[in-house]
């Protein structure tokens, strides 16, 4: 029960995106959908996102003196998140704006459900730990390697509970502290085994807590934030930080993420595109672009012209079997050409997103209508 809190609020932006997505599969009704609204696709940084980039630049890494006497040109402070970033091609990245999802309609109904059920578990967590998922959490980044969160982590609470579990604790580069966990056992020849108990975890100047599988890969993303990492570029640019949700997903990942009846698409995916690039604005309707390239223009070109036919089926499909809500939300999925790349946009309207969560006001009313029948009346 106590691990399962501690990871609750890890995951809290994943279940925002994973419930919206959800919703795009759960179509009802025989009705005749009325024609579809409009909705705004993320493909540009906005005024707001671009404020938002520039505030973000708020570390400047320390120069090493490597004895030259050549005039040394100003360090531009820089975003440690991105700084944190893997380098390289068929890397993977993925940037949750938990903080703005917090705040959006979308977040706001999700919070409501989420409170309803796990409400006092959020509560016991920010006990233990004062970490407060809905305001010290700013942003989360999925890696191949781990998990990188952004926000307010200097609560000696937290700390206390990193250092527990027999955990090994100790300095590293300029500003960060690494906690590996470890299990103690005693052996019948009376010598000590120690092994690993869980993720690697370090913490970057209270503003940043990296997991990892290893401690040298918890090392790596420290070592890049702090400008010891490799003279590389990250995955995800600053021109590329908009929307609420976007990164860079290499084509093993998505490999992974198809159905076994898919596989043959999947490899085709994996065959044609270097990356893809996602981004997810769902700061009103849930509105996704997913820009998929690659070296050969014309595989690139027969792929999205698979994906289309595919989707247009499963349109006609859904209209024919009077599944009219299924088909309104297809009437969103485009496969839009462009060269040596393809665009694939997928959206779900707010309206949609309500009636699908109506249910879970409804249970709340509920509960709380039985809450009151069992009180006893003065």
């Amino acid at each position: 029960m106590r691990q399962r809190r501690r990871g609750l609020w890890l995951v809290f932006a994943v279940v925002l995106f994973g419930l919206a997505a959800w919703l795009m599969l759960s179509g009802q009704g025989e009705e005749e959908a009325p024609p579809p609204p409009k909705v705004a696709f993320p493909n540009r940084m906005r005024p707001a996102e671009r404020e938002r980039m520039e505030k973000r630049r708020t570390y400047v890494a320390p120069v090493v003196d490597a004895g030259t006497v050549a005039q040394q040109q100003p360090i531009r402070p820089s975003d440690p998140v991105l700084a944190a970033l893997p380098r390289g091609k068929g890397k993977t990245a993925v940037v949750i704006e938990a903080n703005a999802i917090r705040h959006s309609p979308i977040g706001e109904m999700l919070l409501e459900c989420l409170m309803n059920r796990e409400g006092a578990e959020l509560e016991r967590f920010k006990k233990e730990t004062g970490v407060d998922p809905f305001q010290d959490l700013d942003r989360m980044v999925l890696t191949d390697d781990g998990v990188i969160l952004s926000g307010n982590f200097g609560d000696d609470r937290l700390k206390n509970l990193l250092s527990s579990r027999g955990s090994t604790n100790y300095d590293y580069g300029d500003s960060a502290r690494l906690f590996e966990p470890q299990n103690e056992r005693t052996l019948p020849d009376g010598s000590v085994e120690r092994r690993r108990n869980g993720p690697q975890v370090g913490l970057w100047n209270n503003q940043m807590l990296v997991f990892g599988r290893s401690a040298d890969g918890v090392k790596q993303v420290i070592d890049r934030v702090e400008g010891r990492g490799p003279d590389e570029p990250p995955v995800i640019s600053e021109s590329s930080t908009y929307g609420e949700m976007y990164g860079v997903i290499s084509a093993e990942q998505l490999k992974k993420l198809f159905p076994k009846e898919q596989q043959e698409l999947a490899a085709r995916l994996a065959e044609v595109a270097e990356n893809v690039e996602l981004h997810v604005d769902a700061s009103s309707d849930f509105a996704m672009t997913a820009q998929v390239k690659g070296p050969d223009a014309a595989k690139v070109t027969d792929l999205g012209k698979s994906l289309g036919g595919a989707l247009s089926l499963a349109r006609m499909q859904a209209q024919a079997e009077g599944k009219t809500e299924m088909a309104q939300l297809l009437d969103f999925a485009k496969v839009r050409p462009d060269g040596d790349e393809f665009k694939l946009e997928l959206a779900v309207p707010l309206e949609a997103i309500k009636q699908q969560l109506a249910f879970c006001r409804e249970q709340q009313s509920a509960q709380d209508a039985k809450s009151q029948e069992a009180s006893p009346t003065p």
